[in-house]
């Protein structure tokens, strides 16, 4: 991995973090792509932005982002650029603080560079393969609880099956909400629907560099880059308590997998 090379992304994502915080909390044009999914012309402007500077950085890399129409090209490429210019779009229009600029550099399947800058939180968070990962220069060190019972979970609400877990504040952005395990301030994140790889790359790569474990909502390891660019769900806990965390979530993440997406 050259040297500089997350420094030169990080400066990317804190450029484009800072043009959706002098866009955040004024008029822009908004609408929903689909029923449920909403978007602003500020994703767009940053998705063209981070274009720019990550194809300056690595241009032999694809790319794929939630804002930009899929190309099966990128298939074909060792590296891949796998960006959410704004996680947490709903947050963002409502004028709260839980939404953040994603961008992960894929290799192999496998994400080796992963940035969240999240402006309106003023949190730069950052990690590389091998090489841990940092919150505004703060070594990270995930939550190390060893039972599932009392864990930390970033939710509104928690159904009553789960009543032995603590709700704690959650942020609208997913990649956040990840995060949040890798920073220890919670224990668990789940979620049982369909994603996009752009949601959760760089976020899984900051939570498994500070010591978490990351897999899909069955327990399967995730390879990016696939031809759907998604994955099932996401489970980010605890070491210690990922495996019961997965089979208490087993019938519920299979009932929902064969749900229509």
């Amino acid at each position: 991995m050259p040297d500089g090379l997350i420094d030169a992304v990080a400066a990317a994502a804190a450029e484009a973090g800072q043009l959706a915080m002098d866009r955040w909390k004024t008029d822009f044009r908004r609408w929903e792509k689909a029923a449920g999914s909403p978007v602003c012309e500020i994703d767009l402007a940053v998705d063209e932005l981070l274009k720019v500077r990550l194809a300056a950085i690595d241009a032999d890399a694809g790319w794929l982002s939630e804002e930009t129409a899929d190309n099966e090209a990128r298939l074909s490429n060792r590296r891949l650029w796998v960006v959410d210019p704004i996680d947490g779009t709903r947050d963002y229009l409502r004028g709260r603080p839980g939404w953040c600029v994603s961008v992960a550099l894929v290799e192999d399947g496998a994400p080796i560079i992963g940035v969240l800058d999240a402006p309106a939180r003023q949190e730069s968070w950052r990690a590389a393969a091998g090489k841990g990962a940092t919150c505004n220069g703060t070594p990270l060190r995930a939550s190390m609880r060893l039972e599932l019972p009392g864990s930390r979970v970033p939710a509104d609400t928690l159904p009553r099956i789960d009543e032995d877990l603590i709700a704690v504040p959650r942020a609208n952005s997913i990649a956040l909400r990840i995060a949040m395990v890798a920073a220890d301030q919670a224990d668990l994140c789940a979620s049982l629907r369909w994603g996009n790889e752009w949601d959760i790359a760089a976020a899984a790569l900051i939570a498994q560099e500070a010591g978490a474990t990351v897999t899909d909502a069955l327990g399967t390891q995730i390879r990016y880059n696939s031809d759907a660019a998604e994955a099932f769900g996401v489970v980010a806990s605890a070491a210690a308590i990922h495996t019961a965390a997965v089979a208490r979530l087993a019938e519920r993440a299979s009932a929902a997998s064969i749900q229509p997406r």
